[in-house]
């Protein structure tokens, strides 16, 4: 899970849990604290994938609903436009949905210039690079990464678009319930999972040095446990190893930990859905 994508962060200088110094325009390293580009006419919008000069080293680009998605050559244009279905579902324009907060979420994506790397297996950084690693950890917010070809291809798929959600979208949609803060409701759910010994943070430890990045870290892997439990992906397609453990379903998740179903019922379920069986599916084939 994240041990993986933070130590790949921590090579390519986009965290200060191994950087010198931290970003003092972000929160926790990831996160733009001031929007960085005014509001999207529709943030409704998919465009691309196409060849883009505007995030390197990365060659292409493709943006949804707030999100852009940037990878070199060797990422496939079907690939992107897989995840791209993905966040599309995610986001229904349905009467069941609150609309005026769903396109207040997605305003926050794209004014925040959230952003998803793209690599093909694990990455690598040239030293010529760095410079543009740096410009671009400046100007985004980018709290993970998505690989391709991987196994375990859907969740590093789900996982790595929630991330983003839940650290930009709803923490400014939802301040108070979901905020990478230790005063939200997400905070006090979380305690509760430790507590009771279905979330064990222990391999985060030595992240304590950087306790902004400690947090957001911590809070950004509890949301996209407990958001995948409620949506039911965790038993077809989550791991059977990970420091996430006795809660997989939504009725274990509403019986061992009610708090965390009723945030995900109260604000969640308002602007977001999961994912259809067959568009996660598509990518085993």
């Amino acid at each position: 899970m994240f041990t993986r994508s933070f130590g790949i962060l921590c090579v390519l200088g986009l965290t200060s849990g191994c950087a010198s110094s931290p970003s003092h325009r972000h929160l926790g390293d990831a996160v733009l604290l001031a929007p960085a580009r005014s509001a999207a006419p529709d943030p409704y919008y998919r465009v691309g994938p196409a060849p883009s000069a505007d995030y390197r080293p990365f060659t292409k680009s493709m943006s949804v609903y707030g999100l852009d998605f940037i990878g070199s050559d060797e990422i496939r244009d079907g690939f992107m436009e897989k995840v791209a279905d993905v966040v599309v579902e995610i986001f229904p324009r349905t009467a069941d949905m609150d609309g005026g907060l769903q396109r207040q979420l997605l305003q926050n994506l794209h004014r925040h210039r959230t952003t998803i790397p793209f690599f093909d297996g694990e990455p690598e950084m040239r030293p010529s690079d760095e410079a543009a690693w740096e410009k671009l950890a400046m100007e985004n917010s980018i709290c993970d990464i998505i690989m391709q070809d991987v196994d375990g291809q859907i969740m590093e798929v789900v996982e790595h678009i929630l991330h983003h959600v839940s650290d930009v979208g709803l923490h400014y949609t939802f301040p108070d319930e979901w905020g990478l803060s230790r005063d939200s409701v997400l905070w006090a759910a979380m305690q509760e999972a430790i507590e009771a010994g279905y979330y064990d943070v222990a391999q985060y430890a030595d992240m304590r040095e950087a306790p902004e990045v400690y947090d957001r870290v911590l809070l950004q892997e509890f949301a996209y446990w407990i958001i995948t439990c409620a949506w039911d992906l965790q038993a077809p397609y989550g791991p059977e190893e990970s420091e996430w453990s006795g809660i997989r379903t939504p009725a274990e998740l509403k019986a061992k930990l009610p708090r965390s179903m009723e945030l995900i019922r109260g604000t969640l379920d308002r602007v977001m859905v999961p994912p259809q069986k067959a568009t996660l599916e598509a990518f085993n084939s």
